[in-house]
Formats: structure tokens, C-alpha cells, sequence
């Protein structure tokens, strides 16, 4: 049986801010959740969201004999994070200026469950980041990080939503499991449904994919691929990605500095200007931010963005 205790003090050494164990389930309320979402039309035409359900809400579909599910955070909160000047035309999501959470993430799940085996010889696991078909929000919520706050994000006390997550599945039961937060949310407050400037922010904790800023600045509907048109669309500033649901929140501007220096920025926005951006080769942008989540977007969307 594995220690609670034991895979926390991991955790830290790891370099995570937070830290929950939960028990392995069907995430049922979840799935009809996710399920109402897509049937409302609300995935803004991301394909790969309708791919891969049935497996996304039953982890023993990912890990055999699963039982239990570690969630992981990290905090990115930089200057950034606080939000831009009026009139800014290059703004970019705090996330996206440090290297690319993937990379980092899984690297530091992967060396826990590494350390893991030493203590555990036939434990058997998987590393997950948010590109897999796993509901990482709802494993949080269970695993006592935080609450679903009425931009769809996770909010957690300590260091707000400028959080990323990563989860390790694993097929044996802990001794102790921790239980969803009580007493905490976001109360009346409406400041992140108010500051949203395309109105994607639904009344059911939920966001309109095919409105929102970042969805069209980053995922593939942004760009002209696969047959798919570019549709142009007021991105009110933002190049790549958008904080502005989270800059606002209470629990954002009082939050904990980050600990890591692995989520230190690589970049700041603010000390490009539009030219730069649209003048930059190929070569230099590879250079400049090939480790970053820009790479995803690439040099010609982010060109595109700023018309």
C-alpha cells in the first residue's frame, strides 16, 4: 500500500507547490458534465475534445488495475500575470513565457514514479500532462486542491488559478486519501464572467471554446490547416493565449509567489512590440522561443494574431 505521506514529500522535492491523492473512480458527474458541454456546441470545433470519451473519464482505461490518482501542481505566476497596459496589441498568457509545462511537467512526474519504484519495485504507473484523455480538473477537485471556479479553471486557495497540473496514475491503493475542499469559492464574485472581453464565460462554470480568446489564438481552429479557414476575430490584444478571466481574480492578486525557478519566464511581451513580432524570421523566433508553448502556435499565427 502506498504512503500518502511518502508521495507528497516527492512531491516537494520535485519542485510542485500542492499536492493531493485520490482514489481511483468513474468520474460520472464529470462525464455529464463534459458530455452537456459538447452536445451545447461549446467545443468551438476542437475535434480531438469529441475523440477518445469513453477512456477519458475512467483512468483504469488508461492504467490497468488503476486505484489511485496523484494531482500535482505547480504555480507560474510571474509580472505578467497581473495583466497589460490599455492599448497593449502583444499580449501573451503568463503560461507561454516560461518553457513548455509539458516538457517540464512530465519530467518531474516521471522522476517521483522513478523514486517510487525504488520503494514500490512492482508498482505500475503512468505520467499524465493535460494532453491526455484524462479529466485533470475534476482529479484535483477530488484530491482536495481546490474548487471549478466560474471560468471553468481550477482556483486553489494558495496560489489561485496560475497553476498547471500533472497527474500520476497508479495501480496501487494509498493509506490515506485526501476529500474535495468544503467551505471555499468564489461566492457572489463575478469579476472573471465581467472582465471577459467575447463574453465566452457561461452562466454553468463552463467556457465557450468557439468564443474564447485563447482557444482562438492557440488550438488548431486558429489555424488554416486540414482544409479549416482562419476566421478573423477581435483577439482584443492577445497573441497567444489570454489572462484576462484570470488577472482579475481576488484569489490571483493575493496568491503566493511561485516557488520553482523551472517556471521562471524565458520572455517578457511587454519588451516586443508588434514590428518585432512581425518583422522576426523563421530562425529567430525557433531560436528565441522554440522551447516555449509559442512553438505550438508558430511564428506565421502569432504574425496573423496582430492584424
Amino acid at each position: 500500500m502506498l504512503s500518502q505521506k511518502y508521495i507528497k514529500k516527492l512531491a516537494v522535492e520535485a519542485g510542485f507547490d500542492l499536492c493531493g491523492v485520490a482514489p481511483c473512480r468513474r468520474q460520472t458527474d464529470g462525464e455529464n458534465y463534459f458530455r452537456h458541454w459538447l452536445d451545447s456546441g461549446y467545443s468551438g470545433g476542437l475535434a480531438y475534445l469529441s475523440r477518445n470519451t469513453d477512456v477519458r473519464f475512467d483512468p483504469s482505461r488508461l492504467v490497468a488495475d488503476a486505484r489511485t490518482v496523484v494531482v500535482c501542481a505547480i504555480s507560474y505566476r510571474n509580472d505578467i500575470s497581473a495583466g497589460y497596459p490599455d492599448g497593449c496589441r502583444t499580449k501573451i498568457a503568463s503560461y507561454a513565457c516560461t518553457a513548455d509545462y509539458h516538457d517540464t511537467i512530465r519530467r518531474m512526474l516521471r522522476g517521483m514514479l522513478a523514486t517510487m519504484r525504488n520503494e514500490y519495485p512492482d508498482l505500475q504507473g503512468r505520467a499524465f500532462v493535460d494532453s491526455a484523455p484524462l479529466l485533470e480538473k475534476q482529479f484535483a477537485i477530488d484530491a482536495g486542491l481546490g474548487w471549478r471556479g466560474r471560468q471553468s479553471l481550477l482556483v486553489t486557495p494558495q496560489y489561485g488559478t496560475f497553476v498547471l497540473l500533472g497527474e500520476l496514475v497508479l495501480d496501487k491503493e494509498c493509506d490515506q486519501y485526501d476529500s474535495p475542499m468544503e467551505g471555499a469559492g468564489c461566492g457572489e464574485c463575478r469579476r472573471c464572467v465581467e472582465s471577459c472581453p467575447v463574453g465566452a464565460i457561461l452562466q454553468e462554470r463552463a467556457v465557450d471554446a468557439s468564443r474564447c480568446i485563447s482557444c482562438a489564438t492557440v488550438e488548431a481552429n486558429v489555424r488554416k490547416t486540414d482544409g479549416e479557414e482562419y476566421v478573423e476575430k477581435n483577439l482584443h490584444g492577445w497573441i497567444f493565449g489570454c489572462d484576462e478571466c484570470q488577472s482579475c481574480c481576488p484569489y490571483n492578486r493575493n496568491a503566493l509567489p511561485r516557488r520553482s525557478a523551472l517556471m521562471e519566464p524565458l520572455f517578457d511581451p511587454r519588451s516586443i512590440d508588434a514590428g518585432e513580432w512581425l518583422e522576426m524570421s523563421d530562425e529567430e523566433f525557433s531560436e528565441r522561443f522554440g522551447t516555449t508553448p509559442l512553438a505550438r502556435s508558430g511564428p506565421e499565427a502569432i504574425k496573423r494574431n496582430l492584424k
